[in-house]
Order: C-alpha cells, then sequence, then structure tokens
C-alpha cells in the first residue's frame, strides 16, 4: 500500500511555526500565542471566516522575518526601536507563497500603529494588521515566571491604556469584551495550546498534498538559511545535490520529491542557533559546539511532530550520522540509515566542503572528493553514493551551483538591503 501523501494544514503551519521560537524560553510559543490571542479577538470582532484563517496564519509567522535568535529575543524583550526591518522582510518571505498576499501584508504592518495609517479600518488587512499589533504588544507583556492569572490585571488594564493612536480603539474594546475570562488566560499560557490550536483551531480539518508541502517546505529553507550570509545557499545546494543523486540512483519521482523536501527542512533546528556561533571565524567552544550539535535534533523534533512526515523526519534529521555510530546526535548504525538518509548525509557534506565558511574558504574539487572517499574507506558515510558523486561530479555541481546562484541572487537582492540601519518608509498598497 502506498503513503499517504497528504497532511494536516494546521499540524504542518504550527509545527513551522514552533521552530521561529526554538532559541529560548524566553521567546518559547511567541508566535502561537500571538497566534491565539488574535484569533480569539477577531472571532469576538465577528470577522469573516476567510480572513480569521489569513489573520491566524499571519500571526502564526508574523516574526519570521526576524532571522536571528538575537533579534528575536530583542524584539521580544522590548530592546529594539526599529520594529520596520523584520515586517519588512516577512513580507517578502511570505509572497513567495503563492496566494499569500493578504497573509504578507498583515505582517507587513503588525508593528504599524494606528496613527500612522492612511487606510480605512474598514480593510480586511487594516483590520487584521491592528489585531495582530494588540496580540503581538500583550503577548510580549508577559511575564513567563509569573502564574498567568496573577498578572492577568495588569495586563489588562496595560491593554486598556494603550492610546488610540497604537491601536483602533474598537479593537481594544473587542479584546476586553474576552479578557475577563479566565479560560482565555489559561489557554494562552497552556503548555497543551499546541493541540489546542490544532485541533479548535480556525484551519480545522483542512489537509495539504506534499505539491503544497513542498512550497512550504522552501519557504521554511529561506527562513533558515537566510539568517547568515554564510548559510544564505545552503539548504538549496543540500536540495539539489540530494535531488540529483536520488535521481542517478534510480529513485522514483514521489521519492525524489521528498528529499527535496527533506533537503529543504534539514537545517530547520538551527533556528536555535545564535548568530554569534554560525558565523564565528574561530574555533567553537565546547558549549558552542554542543549548542551546534543540537540542530539536528531539533529539526527532527519539528519534523516528526507532523502527522504523516515521520520518513521525512528521518531523511532530514540525519545529515550528521555516520554509519559507524559515530555521528550525532542519535549514534545511528549503518542498519538504522535508510537510503534516504544515506544520501542526505553525502548531500549535505559535498555541499558543506563546496561553501565558503568563517573559518575557510570552499574547497575544490579534488580535495572534496579526497576528504569524502577517505570517510567512506572508514565506513562513516556510504561509499557507493560517494562514488556516485565523483563518477558525475561535473553534473552534480552544474545542478548544485545552479540552484545555490539562484538563492545567493534571491538573498542579495531582495532581502540584504533590509540588513543595515536604513530601511525605507512602509509602502502602501
Amino acid at each position: 500500500m502506498g503513503r499517504n501523501r497528504s497532511v494536516g494544514y494546521s499540524n504542518l503551519l504550527l509545527s513551522l511555526s514552533d521552530a521561529i521560537d526554538l532559541a529560548n524560553s524566553e521567546i518559547a510559543k511567541h508566535q502561537q500565542r500571538t497566534a491565539y490571542i488574535a484569533w480569539e479577538t477577531a472571532k469576538a470582532a465577528h470577522l469573516n471566516e476567510e480572513l480569521i484563517k489569513d489573520l491566524f496564519i499571519a500571526a502564526l509567522f508574523h516574526d519570521v522575518g526576524a532571522l536571528t535568535v538575537e533579534e528575536k529575543t530583542a524584539l521580544q524583550n522590548f530592546e529594539t526601536a526599529d520594529l520596520e526591518k523584520h515586517c519588512i522582510r516577512g513580507d517578502i518571505l511570505l509572497r513567495r507563497i503563492p496566494q499569500h498576499e493578504r497573509i504578507a501584508s498583515i505582517v507587513r504592518y503588525h508593528h504599524t500603529e494606528w496613527k500612522n495609517w492612511d487606510e480605512p479600518i474598514d480593510k480586511d488587512y487594516v483590520t487584521a494588521s491592528q489585531i495582530l499589533c494588540l496580540a503581538d504588544f500583550l503577548e510580549r507583556l508577559i511575564d513567563r515566571d509569573v502564574y498567568i492569572l496573577h498578572q492577568r490585571d495588569v495586563l489588562t488594564r496595560k491593554i486598556k491604556e494603550l492610546s488610540v493612536e497604537h491601536v483602533y480603539p474598537d479593537i481594544i474594546d473587542t479584546f476586553l469584551s474576552i479578557s475577563d475570562k479566565e479560560e482565555f488566560w489559561l489557554d494562552l499560557t497552556s503548555p497543551r495550546l499546541y493541540s489546542i490550536l490544532n485541533k479548535q483551531g480556525p484551519l480545522g480539518n483542512l489537509i495539504v498534498d506534499y505539491d503544497a508541502i513542498e512550497i512550504l517546505s522552501k519557504f521554511s529553507r529561506d527562513f533558515i538559511d537566510y539568517k547568515s550570509p554564510f548559510t544564505a545557499t545552503h539548504s538549496s545546494g543540500v536540495s539539489a545535490c540530494a535531488e540529483i543523486l536520488s535521481r542517478l540512483m534510480g529513485l522514483s519521482d514521489q521519492d525524489i520529491q521528498e528529499m527535496r523536501i527533506a533537503a529543504n527542512f534539514h537545517d530547520i533546528g538551527k533556528t536555535a542557533i545564535p548568530n554569534s556561533i554560525l558565523e564565528k571565524p574561530g574555533k567553537l567552544t565546547n558549549n558552542e559546539q554542543a549548542l551546534v550539535a543540537g540542530h539536528a535534533y531539533y529539526s527532527h523534533y519539528i519534523i516528526s511532530t507532523i502527522g504523516g512526515l515521520g520518513h521525512i523526519a528521518e531523511r532530514a534529521a540525519f545529515h550528521h550520522e555516520k554509519l559507524d555510530g559515530s555521528g550525532y546526535p542519535f549514534h545511528c548504525y549503518e542498519m538504522n540509515m535508510s537510503t534516504g538518509a544515506r544520501i542526505m548525509a553525502v548531500a549535505d557534506i559535498y555541499t558543506a566542503l563546496a561553501e565558503d565558511r568563517p573559518y575557510r574558504a570552499g574547497m575544490p574539487r579534488d580535495k572534496m572528493i579526497g576528504i569524502m572517499r577517505l570517510m567512506a574507506a572508514s565506513n562513516a558515510i556510504d561509499k557507493n553514493i560517494v562514488g556516485l558523486l565523483a563518477d558525475n561530479f561535473n553534473a552534480v555541481n552544474e545542478h548544485v551551483s545552479q540552484s545555490q546562484l539562484d538563492a545567493r541572487d534571491f538573498y542579495e537582492n531582495h532581502l540584504k538591503p533590509y540588513y543595515g540601519n536604513t530601511a525605507p518608509p512602509p509602502p502602501r498598497n
């Protein structure tokens, strides 16, 4: 019997949203908690069903443009005066997903205060952006070390005190209409929030096929890789390498698509690693190396929470495993490594050796092949896959280089301009 080729849409989005907030306990679940506040407020405001869905998705990814751990933490702690750039980057990333234009606009303006709008509140994306503005502000006010009902009155008072210049007054009143329910606050901070949103949330029982999953995996690849110029093309390279090796090995079109998806997801756990480590030019300390070693575990953790993608999680997260059990973080042996996982390990090593890193330049062909053959000889990686790569090196290199060139072009021309201190004023629709 063939494998089920669909997954729950809500389950998929909630897990990808979870990845954005992996970094530390200060920001854990920020996207989901903000989505819960926005969803409850939107229901109380009697917004139409489609707008509620769009607002919910926008809230799940509203900080996707805050690409580094450092930026996310500063936002959460009200430590940055520049709220503009991550909104612009989020808009750019979300517009790469077909039919997400309204969702992108909601994210783009979620820090725009009411006094700065020149559009009427009855425009859908304006209403939704203002609700998201309030929801994000409230969630960041919550002290995670204090029982929520002990701070409810203070939080409610701070929302009441919001200036009409900050949030449209009817939206403040709508939120206050639900704030007297203990259930609202307890659900908001419940460890079961993921389950509540998945089972009861506005996306219901919607399912998506693997074509849609691949599109969303590319979106996740973007917010993973574009954390740093040193990783900006990594996952696109791994995906292209895994794709061509899978084709050379005679895998089916279905398996090849699944390999692309797995490769796009393989480093999703790196969202938890600060850029100060990713971009460090010198040798990592033992503590820093321990943080890096955890990223594949978190990749597995995130992907395996998506029902029906367990096989994708294995292929994605075993990319640092070795056939002799010396890899990490699971210390698998060859009997536990599928063909897909073995291909991914080789694809990741090839791409890493070819890339410029903070501590070294990319390597030439002969040195790369030499290193991988030595690894294969010691039974660290699959010798047959290494031989296949060596025999078809030019074809593999051309395919990978083109994919990375496309990724680099998008990064340089669309996102990099918003990494400095001179973001332009917000565009108007």
